[in-house]
């Protein structure tokens, strides 16, 4: 089954270059030349991926993003921009987009960028059971709730997505550059220590009192889910 793209960017040379290209590639393309009829052809059509430029007429990328993510959508959104300042990248992916691309770019990098995010939700839609249990900790994939020893742990959402992915590969090593990959996509430029970060939080709120740590650190390495499970 051929998957459905929506590209939504006000310059016809992008979304000309990116209809004949995607299409080769072997995907369904529909296009829009500005944010308002970009969510008018979102209603009535429901894409795998959107690439979504940011500058455009009458509603920005930004608003589109929100608007969709608003609207309950959690379609993969590749956003498109010239603008390449740091808080620019932050507020496209605090609206809701997967990824985050510079103009100009290589059409090679953005084809590449597609297929990890369309990996991303073929590997969500084959998650088949809701719940995953390791030991006492147990995490429920439609609620989006950590239970460790019958006490409710509230997560963000990256803290959510991390846990699940050690869930899904536990006593597995997993190394950081694969965690980056997985949870903030291959090109993420925040800070170098975003992952450490993360993982402290997190072990933080899955602490049981005893000391025991289940997310364990393998030293030059990455991290495992580990201990009494």
């Amino acid at each position: 089954m051929r998957s459905q793209i929506i590209v939504v960017d006000d310059d016809e040379k992008i979304t000309s270059l990116l209809r004949r290209s995607l299409a080769f590639e072997g995907y369904d393309v529909s296009t829009a030349n500005n944010g308002a009829e970009g969510l008018k052809l979102l209603l009535t059509a429901d894409p795998d991926l959107l690439i979504l430029d940011v500058m455009m007429p009458h509603v920005d990328g930004w608003e589109v993003c929100r608007r969709v993510r608003e609207g309950g959508s959690t379609v993969p959104i590749l956003m498109l921009t010239a603008k390449d300042d740091i808080s620019d990248r932050v507020k496209g992916l605090d609206a809701g987009a997967d990824d985050y691309l510079i103009k100009p770019f290589a059409l090679e990098e953005l084809l590449a960028r597609v297929r990890a995010l369309l990996r991303r939700k073929a590997d969500k839609i084959e998650e088949t059971s809701s719940k995953i249990v390791y030991g006492d900790l147990a995490l429920d994939q439609d609620s989006r709730e950590a239970i460790r020893s019958g006490r409710r742990i509230d997560l963000t959402a990256k803290e959510y997505d991390l846990l699940l992915l050690f869930m899904q590969n536990p006593r597995r090593v997993l190394t950081r550059d694969a965690i980056m990959e997985k949870i903030w996509g291959f090109d993420f430029s925040g800070e170098s220590n975003v992952l450490e970060v993360y993982i402290a939080m997190l072990r933080q709120k899955l602490e049981d009192g005893s000391g025991n740590r289940i997310i364990q650190t393998v030293r030059g390495t990455g991290y495992v889910l580990r201990g009494e499970g």
